[in-house]
């Protein structure tokens, strides 16, 4: 929110210049221009808030392979999200809502039996305001000799919806690392990769009562796995509430490919056991050249209720004219970079 500037009138008249003065902020003043916030925490840990209240962390500490968000909270403060599958000690490496890729030039990426790492370099910026809070983060992919094969750009954003509801937004933009510069680097064909999502287990279809629903009206994982489709929607019960007083609640999550991204709509890894993948390299594999990087955006809205049809379709028509996000060195004092929208077209 812009300064207030306070010139006296009757010097103006006199032919007077003046330099600006500021205004201080009002209580209300802040309270408008931080409604939402990225407050970074202490054990490698950032929160995402709105209105004061967490709905999503950032984890990027080095104890796990690769960072992830948990958790990410519905509506009624229950997270939508857990940490691992609910009964296969395999799949520990479901954190939540984590990036990866399972084969990139025969590297895994993808499980936790691998030395390959994915690990956060620096933090670039961190943006409060009125309608979203950003965080711009620099990510590195680590083969398991060490050697940085990809360099990732990630911006995320929290936004208030209507009644409650929010949204992740995410914005990954990977290039080869400099190490890498002068060969191509194949992000090869797989299910797995690169933005997945594992729900809570009573939002499942089989640890719960949960129902896996597409764009295309298509229902439950055999008729949405390998299917191309806008977006994909997980709903089912929560449980919310402590004691005599702990009841369920109806939410979900739907989760939208972007128009602008490559293979749009793309293909979708789901399983009844409560994930859901968007897969570009579900066909074929992508070859990511020098000087040409790659760009995804995606979007978790956080609903109250069983999934809707024309919730869904409203969102992603405004998340399909929402402009992405660019990071810029800035010019400003006291800030080393900047994250912003880009300007509409």
């Amino acid at each position: 929110m812009p300064p207030r500037l306070l010139i006296s009138t009757s010097l103006l008249c006199l032919g007077v210049v003046l330099t600006s003065v500021t205004a201080p902020l009002t209580a209300n003043d802040l309270l408008q221009a931080n409604r939402c916030q990225v407050i970074p925490l202490a054990g490698q840990q950032v929160a995402f808030q709105i209105d004061g209240i967490e709905k999503t962390r950032w984890h990027f500490g080095t104890s796990y392979p690769r960072p992830f968000f948990f958790p990410f909270r519905g509506p009624s403060g229950a997270s939508l999200t857990r940490m691992g599958h609910p009964g296969a000690p395999n799949h520990d490496h479901h954190r939540s809502v984590w990036f990866a890729h399972a084969k990139i030039n025969g590297h895994d990426f993808w499980s936790d039996n691998t030395q390959c790492r994915i690990r956060q370099k620096a933090w670039l910026a961190y943006h409060d305001g009125p309608d979203e809070a950003i965080m711009a983060a620099s990510l590195a992919w680590l083969d398991p000799d060490g050697s940085e094969l990809l360099t990732q750009e990630l911006v995320s954003a929290i936004l208030p919806l209507p009644n409650g509801e929010h949204a992740l937004e995410v914005q990954i933009t990977v290039r080869l690392s400099e190490e890498q510069a002068q060969q191509p680097l194949e992000l090869e064909k797989t299910n797995f990769g690169f933005f997945a999502v594992r729900v809570a287990k009573t939002l499942s279809v089989h640890f719960g009562d949960g129902t896996l629903t597409n764009s295309e009206g298509a229902i439950g994982e055999k008729n949405i796995f390998g299917k191309p489709a806008r977006w994909v929607d997980y709903s089912g019960s929560v449980l919310v509430g402590r004691g005599p007083n702990r009841t369920t609640r109806r939410e979900g999550i739907t989760y939208f490919d972007h128009p602008s991204n490559p293979r749009y709509p793309t293909h979708w890894h789901v399983r009844e056991d409560g994930w859901m993948g968007a897969s570009s390299c579900f066909l074929k594999s992508f070859s990511l050249e020098p000087d040409q990087p790659l760009t995804w955006r995606y979007l978790l809205h956080a609903h109250s209720g069983d999934y809707s049809a024309a919730k869904a379709t409203k969102l992603h028509t405004a998340f399909a004219k929402r402009p992405g996000f660019q990071v810029q060195k800035s010019k400003k004092p006291h800030l080393s970079y900047e994250v912003s929208r880009l300007a509409s077209p």
